[in-house]
Parts: structure tokens; C-alpha cells; sequence
């Protein structure tokens, strides 16, 4: 069949082309800008859903398609990317093309909890578009998946960082319920209903076998990844209510008022007519994650907070030292030191609060910039040149017993790994 598949660059989008290609189907991709992320086997046309709300904007894309499968979605808004325009006018616009060429099929991605229970922002805009889709005269299904998972998710990132970390602090002590899908049992999802399309308009639930709480996920994936027993601070829902809050206004936190309401009101569902189509359960959380993926999963899953660790480590450092130099430490024990490196004078007020204000500028940098990679050079380069000064005119401090010279080759590798890292 001809498809056009409208998300294709998200983590359930990519998924989805991977499996409809490899079943022989012709696959159209909409794209803001065509050519930026073609992919062999594909066909882009171009697409705007912040901006194709009206239903003539989409007929000319559907010439000679039989099936339209929208995966667009967003968890959070951003400038230029709303609830309203992204799940609700432009797939409503979508639909009524649909009904108007007479598309032979739509499949809806939208969300578990998208029902006549909403509160959050993000399920009401879900429901919006299923209910334009249930108006219409046209054969459809509704998927409504719970937490999809997938290696290269960044739903299964999240989850596997906080289930790697030596202590998770959870709302509640992770009492809510999760039903977790894998991306792959989805995709099979669809496949069974590209071979069997219904009648009219049909609403599925996506989820895993079985309900389970927060804590348990996380558990099971912790224990998949080889990592042992999982240890909990819960965190009243006050403080988590005050955290999400604040979370709010943080761009790109994943922890707002939304976000905890939907957590709260948990994510679970019955999954027989899941079974029925897949012809049999989907796969339980424990098969997710491989014994042959859990080294790289577990490593993976502990970089992605042992390396912030380490760059706020290696910024507190350059903070420090440079307040100390600016003063806390005696300025004329200061000078003395540079004195014997042969700077003296007028220099020398020059060269000390010259070089904190530089190892300032180097901590501030290293916590707020985003390409830091010509930053980790510039501290390799200096860190050296101090290490090679001193050395030369005040080789004793190699051996001090505190080793402050010594110090500088762990610092050194530390900073080097973050440079090779970066990425």
C-alpha cells in the first residue's frame, strides 16, 4: 500500500518506517524541510502541522495514498510547537482530507488516558483529534498507547538512567501505575492492522501485559540491566507538586503540573484486543532489555549521570579556585608564589586576578554553554601550562603531601574524557 506517515522523524515515527518499508509498503514522510533527513527507501513531502490546520492544505498530499498513519506529538510545549496546532486543528484538518479522498484507512497515534477523564493539556489536545477522527465517516483505529519503549527512546533513556542511579528519589515512593509497551510490539500493532483494517472506527489500547507501579519498572529494568537492588527516597506529593511547579518554567524539563497529573492519574489499560490482533500477549517488561544489550544499556544508562556529575565537579573547581584567588586566599602569600615564578610588579596583580577571572569564566562556561569541546581544550591547554611553570620554578610541590600538582593528572583525564564525550 501507499502510506503517508506524518512523524516520522520522532522516536515512534522512525520505528514505524523502519517496519512498514520492511514489509514492502510505499512510504511517504511529511517534513518540515524535505532533504534534511531523507532516508533510503523513502518519499518526503512537505508539511507543517503548526501551520496546515485547514483540510484543502492536505488533499494534494493524499493523490493516490490508501493509508495516512499520524505519529506527530509533543509531551511538552515549546515556541513554535503547540498542543492546539500539533494534536488538535492541524490532524482534525488531516482527517477531513482523509474522509474527502477518499483515504482507505487512518491510524491515529494518540495517548492512554486521552478519554472523557483528561485534565492535562496534553491528553485533552489527544482527545480532541480522536474525537474528530470517531466523527468522521471514514475507517480508523485509535491507538492509545501507555509508556512506549525502545532502546533509542528517550522515554527508555529516562527510565533506565533513573532505575541505574544508586538512589532514586520518586513522587509518592513510585506508587503509580505504569503499563510499559515495547516500540516493537507496537509496530507489529500496526502491521496486524494495515492486514486486517476494520469497518469504522475502532479504539485500541497499546500497553504491556500486565499494570505495574513506577517503582516496579524501574526496578525490573535496574535488575535487566544487571544492576541490582533498586533503592527508593519517596518524596511527598507536596514537594513533588512544588518541584513540578517549578519545573514548569524550566524549558525542557520533563517534570511539570501536567506531567506529575498524568503520572498521578496512572497509565494502565485492558490489552485483549491488543492480544487479539497481535495474536498473542505483548512481551513483559523482564524481555525489553537482552542479556546481550544489558552491558551496553547499563553503561549507556550510567553516563548519562556520572558525566554531569562530572562536569559540575570539574565547574566547581574552576569557581572556587577563582573566588579563592580573588581574595579569600591571602592576596600577599599569592604574590609571593608568583614572585618565584619571576612575576613581579605591576604584573603580578595583573596575572593573579587575570587568571581567576579566567578559571570564573571557566567554570560558568562549562556549566552553561552547550558546545563545550574548544572549552575542554582551553582547560587541558592551561591546566598544562600551569603544571609545567610550577614544576620548573617550584618543583617542591610535587612533593607535597597533599599533592596539589598530583591532582592535576586526574583533573587532567577527567576533563579529557568529557572532551572525547561530548557528543
Amino acid at each position: 500500500m501507499i502510506i503517508l506517515l506524518t512523524g516520522a522523524s520522532g522516536f515512534i515515527g522512525r520505528h514505524l518506517a523502519d517496519a512498514l518499508l520492511a514489509h514492502g509498503h510505499d512510504v511517504i514522510v511529511t517534513s518540515r524541510k524535505p532533504g534534511h533527513a531523507a532516508r533510503p527507501g523513502l518519499r518526503e513531502v512537505a508539511a507543517d502541522f503548526s501551520r496546515d490546520i485547514e483540510p484543502a492544505a492536505w488533499l494534494p498530499r493524499l493523490l493516490g495514498v490508501d493509508v495516512v498513519i499520524n505519529a506527530v506529538g509533543i509531551l511538552r510545549e515549546s515556541p513554535g510547537q503547540r498542543f492546539e496546532l500539533l494534536h488538535e486543528r492541524a490532524p482534525c484538518a488531516l482527517f477531513a482530507a482523509c474522509a474527502e479522498a477518499g483515504v482507505r484507512l487512518v491510524i491515529q497515534l494518540s495517548a492512554l488516558g486521552a478519554d472523557q477523564h483528561a485534565t492535562s493539556r496534553y491528553h485533552l489536545s489527544k482527545k480532541a483529534a480522536d474525537d474528530c477522527l470517531r466523527g468522521l465517516d471514514l475507517p480508523a483505529v485509535i491507538l492509545q498507547p501507555s509508556l512506549v519503549y525502545g532502546a533509542d527512546g528517550a522515554s527508555a533513556t529516562l527510565f533506565s538512567t533513573l532505575a541505574s542511579l544508586p538512589l532514586v528519589v520518586l513522587p509518592g515512593g513510585g506508587r503509580q501505575g505504569v503499563q510499559p509497551v515495547h516500540v516493537d510490539d507496537l509496530c507489529a500493532l500496526v502491521l496486524a492492522v494495515l492486514a486486517a483494517p476494520p469497518a469504522s472506527v475502532r479504539t485500541v489500547t497499546v500497553a504491556g501485559p500486565q499494570p505495574l507501579t513506577l517503582r516496579a519498572m524501574l526496578a525490573g529494568l535496574r535488575a535487566a540491566m544487571g544492576l541490582g537492588r533498586l533503592h527508593v527516597l519517596p518524596l511527598p506529593m507536596p514537594l513533588a507538586r512544588m518541584a513540578a511547579s517549578a519545573g514548569t518554567l524550566l524549558p525542557g524539563s520533563l517534570l511539570d503540573t501536567d506531567t506529575l497529573s498524568m503520572l498521578e492519574r496512572g497509565n494502565t489499560g485492558e490489552v485483549a484486543d491488543m492480544t487479539a490482533l497481535l495474536g498473542h500477549a505483548p512481551r513483559p517488561l523482564p524481555s525489553f532489555i537482552t542479556p546481550a544489550e544489558a552491558p551496553a544499556m547499563r553503561l549507556r544508562a550510567q553516563l548519562n549521570w556520572l558525566l554531569p556529575v562530572l562536569r559540575w565537579s570539574i565547574a566547581l573547581v574552576w569557581i572556587v579556585t577563582g573566588i579563592v584567588s580573588l581574595g579569600l586566599y591571602p592576596v600577599q602569600e599569592s604574590y609571593a608564589l608568583l614572585a618565584r615564578t619571576g612575576i613581579t610588579g605591576a604584573l603580578a596583580p595583573l596575572m593573579l586576578y587575570g587568571a581567576a577571572l579566567m578559571d570564573l569564566a571557566f567554570g560558568i562556561g562549562t556549566l552553561a554553554l552547550k558546545r563545550r569541546r574548544w572549552l575542554w581544550l582551553m582547560q587541558l591547554a592551561l591546566i598544562l601550562f600551569y603544571t609545567a611553570v610550577i614544576s620548573f620554578r617550584l618543583p617542591e610541590f610535587w612533593l607535597h603531601p597533599y599533592g596539589p600538582l598530583l591532582k592535576n593528572l586526574p583533573m587532567l583525564a577527567a576533563i579529557w574524557l568529557l572532551y572525547e564525550m561530548e557528543k
